[in-house]
């Protein structure tokens, strides 16, 4: 029960804010691993008693969840682009599997500490990243040009407009057409803003995607 209760607690925040591992996969997996350690624990005791040439190593069924956990966490991590998603959902799910064993060994002081504090870094640093980052965002342009247009000439065009590229593809279809992929890094939209603008202006630019991130 307090692995159910400990493990929904940080769960019910997954899922409060819409992450792919929620509620119960965090109560799975906190009881599963409670249930690990408390078969590590006592469940060869029996063997022990009746044998005397039987080992008993306590550590050796946790250390498989600890491993094991993994793929589950590697599940639930997203890769877009050079955009990586459920990073934090995958650390909250081998965090859970840690209280679990924890909490199946009897150390039910500790788990509640570290439940509190997992809690804080869930709840009151993602507060604190987003205020820390909400002047900056990120702008991805699709600029389709016409093979008369001087590509390094247009790329330090771009550049006079205090952005920063942080990801730059060139490619050149069949047609002759080349089309390039720039990911920026901007402080306000009004600057992005102002490229899709003198862009929309140039000759040469046959299209023109924005998508801001």
């Amino acid at each position: 029960m307090i692995a159910l209760t400990l493990s929904g607690l940080i769960g019910l925040e997954r899922e409060l804010n819409r992450h792919s591992a929620g509620f119960r996969t965090h109560i799975l997996v906190g009881i599963s691993a409670c249930l690990m350690m408390l078969l590590s624990i006592n469940g060869f005791e029996q063997f022990i008693e009746t044998y005397n040439n039987v080992q008993f190593d306590p550590a050796r069924i946790p250390s498989y969840v600890i491993s094991g956990i993994g793929f589950l966490g590697a599940g639930t991590i997203i890769v877009n682009g050079r955009t990586i998603r459920g990073l934090t959902t995958a650390a909250s799910i081998w965090a859970v599997a840690g209280l679990g064993l924890i909490i199946g060994i009897g150390m039910y002081k500790e788990a509640i500490i570290t439940t509190i504090i997992i809690l804080i870094s869930l709840v009151l640093l993602n507060k604190l990243e987003k205020i820390i980052h909400r002047k900056n965002h990120q702008i991805v342009f699709e600029i389709k040009l016409s093979e008369d247009k001087n590509t390094s000439e247009f790329l330090e065009q771009i550049q006079s407009f205090s952005l920063e590229i942080r990801e730059l593809d060139i490619t050149k279809d069949q047609s002759g057409y080349r089309k390039i992929k720039m990911y920026l890094d901007v402080t306000h939209k009004k600057k992005g803003i102002s490229l899709h603008e003198w862009l929309l202006e140039q000759e040469n630019v046959e299209k023109i995607k924005m998508r801001f991130h």
